[in-house]
């Protein structure tokens, strides 16, 4: 008899525990992020959207969690506060570095080729042209995020080849707007004569009418570049279990709902993978953002 309980004392403490696992797995919250780039509402509305999306898509819960800059991004990335980031190529470059076995899991098709702009307010006088116009020199200029790979360092990095200088020795005085929302504004108002801007968002807004074509125009576009990608730590199967990277990739490679897309913008979303951002990687080492 004492060993007849004994049994059933084990065999009933075992399905607790195995009742315990697999509740736990589906306590498990996968939380991941965005920089932000834009207005939070907007980035709220689009990645709230998406988070119900990989909730049903995952079978667990998904949550979107806003961050108040880029550097926060990577942060949260980098201390497991967030197991997925939508980044920027420069924010993904320096969030992958810090996490071993991170990976970019996904990209928008126009992330493959991505564009900045220069904008300038009418008072400038500068046209459109073929070469950024040395005219500019002496003027104020605003750059997006510190972190941006389309607000900063790829203009930058033209600027650079341009000029010979730093921007800091060619411009009057050089700000950082912190979202290509706030420097498209400061550029309009004429806060700043000059800025960088990333061509996508710059495009929304003038279709839906929000930018004063009277006021601001573009002046120069920068050749194409890698940019934005869905990036996933390292560990993520470790904590959420085999093959959840690959079914997290496969969601959003699966992604094809028409109105979440247009909020990105973007025409669909295609397989990364970390080598696509090496010309990022080089990019930020020639202009000194990352060793």
């Amino acid at each position: 008899m004492k060993s007849l309980i004994r049994a059933l004392t084990l065999s009933l403490g075992l399905s607790l525990s195995l009742l315990g696992a697999v509740t736990h797995a589906k306590d498990e919250v996968f939380v991941f992020t965005a920089i932000p780039d834009e207005d939070e509402s907007k980035l709220e509305e689009r990645f709230g959207a998406v988070g119900e999306y990989l909730s049903k898509a995952l079978d667990m819960d998904v949550r979107y969690v806003p961050v108040k800059s880029y550097a926060a991004a990577v942060t949260a990335f980098r201390n497991n506060q967030v197991q997925l980031a939508w980044f920027g190529g420069l924010s993904g470059v320096q969030a992958r570095a810090r996490v071993p076995g991170s990976e970019a899991l996904a990209q928008g098709v126009e992330d493959q080729a991505f564009w900045s702009y220069l904008i300038a307010h009418k008072s400038t006088g500068l046209e459109a042209g073929e070469v950024i116009d040395e005219r500019m020199r002496g003027m104020t200029f605003t750059f997006g995020s510190k972190s941006s790979t389309s607000g900063r360092l790829i203009p930058e990095f033209h600027l650079r080849e341009r000029f010979g200088e730093s921007p800091d020795d060619v411009f009057e005085r050089v700000g950082y707007s912190g979202s290509h929302s706030r420097t498209l504004r400061l550029v309009e108002s004429g806060s700043y004569a000059v800025g960088a801007i990333n061509y996508a968002v710059w495009e929304r807004e003038l279709a839906a009418g929000n930018i004063d074509p009277d006021a601001v125009k573009v002046i120069w576009k920068t050749p194409a570049y890698p940019n934005y990608q869905w990036s996933i730590r390292g560990d993520a199967d470790a904590t959420f279990g085999e093959g959840f990277t690959e079914r997290v990739k496969a969601a959003l490679l699966a992604l094809d709902d028409p109105d979440l897309l247009a909020r990105f913008p973007r025409s669909a979303f295609i397989p990364a993978q970390n080598a696509d951002y090496e010309p990022i990687k080089k990019t930020a080492q020639d202009v000194g953002l990352i060793d």
